[in-house]
């Protein structure tokens, strides 16, 4: 007994345990500070609604300018742990939650790196870099649900390809899940298709080569692969749910064209500066290195770049499907060899970076704060005591966060940027950012009140516009109130100015 319990020890304070602690603790640092991601507050208001009437919901009643129509929730399963640690503990519960997610993304990579390529060290320095270029999803997202999906796919299908056997029952059930969670399952039914494509063919073309898989393993990826199609069919809003990333993709232009996060790679700033490093390390690979590509490895990096160069919310696809790879081409790393390993060392190393996490969790208070930089946190008590008389044109990244402080407030817009789309609102609000018809725009929805940013450009006109009159201003917020003939005129309230 006491033999195995020091054997124990010895593993858990092994070389592999201090470099896997050091990837930790780097996401931990790079994850820690902020909650300002804009869809988390509707995504806790639908999980309320879920579990207090035990119904999803189907159509908007949370702003006036698109009440009623049809919506389809394609995260809802995802909303549910972050209501419950929202509940549970509140916004530090929720931050928790986050952090977890974030990590076990992380740590499933480098799990996937190291059956790749056999060489712990490779694996994590791998991630690490995989870390620089992932943080753009750091924060309270639904969509770290679909990366611990997708990893899971990816070990799944590696087992398969290296022992030529593996529970591919699994792969069903976990796109059935994964539909419910997230749209991004569309990605991961890619993925498996150009897994099962690769092995079409047989075959070697300079320093790439294929092989082709044997009958009864087509088989069985053919059968996985229509069995997962099928279950994308059972969730509770039907075929609408299937189609909605097509929808998305061909549809949505505005979301896409307009949003921040659709936006191309800059290579200006340090994330495009990283996924250029990322770029080069690769074609490094591939001159320096003997070793070949298999066709799958090209297929996933093509992949994988299309998408993080295209759209930088999806950097963190690129770097998990990018790697596996370059964790192969880091080989040339010394293997890790357990006769010379330095227990004592790990510890001390494994303690210190536990107990500077420690030393650098994020308070309540600080997430507290986070929230009053970028929410009109400082504006609610004033909003509280003065009711709104009438409609009011908020600013898009706010609409969220005033539905879930006061369930009666109806938005203009919020992050639910499709259904804005579709009715044409989403159009309207940026010809108002870009002062385009911007007062006709304010007739058309009767809007009394604009509850905007400081620094933005329609604040700065309306402050010197005579049919508006400031009635609060904060260190974030200015709330406007319309006192011209163009529309109703204001009860007269004094100017509220909160240092």
């Amino acid at each position: 007994m006491q033999r195995n319990w020091v054997t124990g020890l010895r593993w858990l304070f092994s070389f592999p345990g201090a470099l896997i602690s050091l990837l930790v603790g780097m996401v931990y640092g790079m994850a820690r500070n902020g909650f300002s991601d804009p869809d988390i507050w509707w995504h806790l208001r639908n999980a309320q609604y879920l579990l207090t009437h035990h119904s999803l919901i189907r159509s908007d009643f949370y702003s006036f300018t698109v009440a009623g129509h049809p919506w389809v929730n394609t995260e809802w399963l995802a909303e549910i742990p972050y209501y419950l640690a929202w509940r549970g503990f509140g916004i530090m519960g929720a931050k928790i939650l986050s952090l977890v997610l974030i990590e076990g993304v992380f740590l499933g990579l480098v799990y996937l790196c190291w059956k790749e390529c056999g060489n712990i060290k490779s694996a994590v320095l791998a991630s690490c870099f995989a870390v620089l270029l992932g943080a753009v999803t750091f924060g309270p997202r639904t969509v770290l649900f679909g990366y611990i999906y997708l990893i899971i796919l990816l070990v799944l299908l590696e087992r398969f390809r290296s022992r030529g056997n593996a529970p591919l029952w699994v792969i069903p059930p976990l796109f059935c899940l994964w539909v419910n969670t997230h749209g991004s399952w569309s990605l991961g039914l890619i993925v498996f298709g150009i897994a099962i494509a690769s092995g079409l063919i047989e075959g070697s073309w300079g320093k790439i080569t294929a092989t082709r898989w044997s009958r009864p393993q087509l088989r069985r990826l053919l059968i996985t692969f229509l069995a997962s199609v099928a279950v994308l069919f059972i969730n509770p809003y039907g075929y609408r749910l299937v189609f909605y990333p097509f929808d998305m993709a061909f549809h949505q232009k505005l979301n896409i064209s307009h949003v921040a996060e659709w936006v191309s790679v800059d290579f200006h700033d340090p994330r495009g500066k990283v996924a250029f490093i990322l770029i080069v390390a690769l074609l490094l690979t591939a001159l320096v290195r003997k070793r070949q590509w298999k066709l799958y490895e090209l297929g996933f990096v093509l992949f994988g770049l299309y998408c993080g160069l295209t759209y930088i919310r999806f950097l963190m696809l690129a770097a998990i499907l990018i790697s596996p790879l370059l964790a192969k081409g880091l080989d040339f790393l010394p293997p890790y060899r357990r006769q010379i390993d330095k227990p004592v060392l790990n510890a001390v190393i494994m303690l210190g970076i536990l107990a500077l996490m420690i030393k650098g969790a994020p308070s309540v208070t600080q997430l507290q704060k986070s929230v009053e930089k970028d929410y009109p946190v400082e504006a609610l008590p004033y909003l509280k005591s003065h009711p709104f008389q009438g409609r009011v044109l908020n600013f898009y990244l706010w609409g969220g966060y005033l539905g879930w402080e006061d369930d009666t407030f109806k938005c203009f817009i919020d992050s639910r940027v499709d259904i804005f789309e579709y009715a044409g609102v989403l159009k309207d609000y940026i010809d108002l950012l870009g002062l385009k018809q911007s007062q006709e725009v304010l007739d058309k929805y009767k809007i009394q009140y604009v509850l905007f940013p400081q620094d933005e450009t329609l604040t700065f006109v309306l402050s010197r516009d005579p049919r508006w009159k400031e009635i609060y201003k904060g260190k974030v917020s200015v709330l406007f109130e319309r006192t011209g003939q163009s529309g109703p005129v204001g009860n007269g309230r004094e100017v509220i100015t909160n240092p």
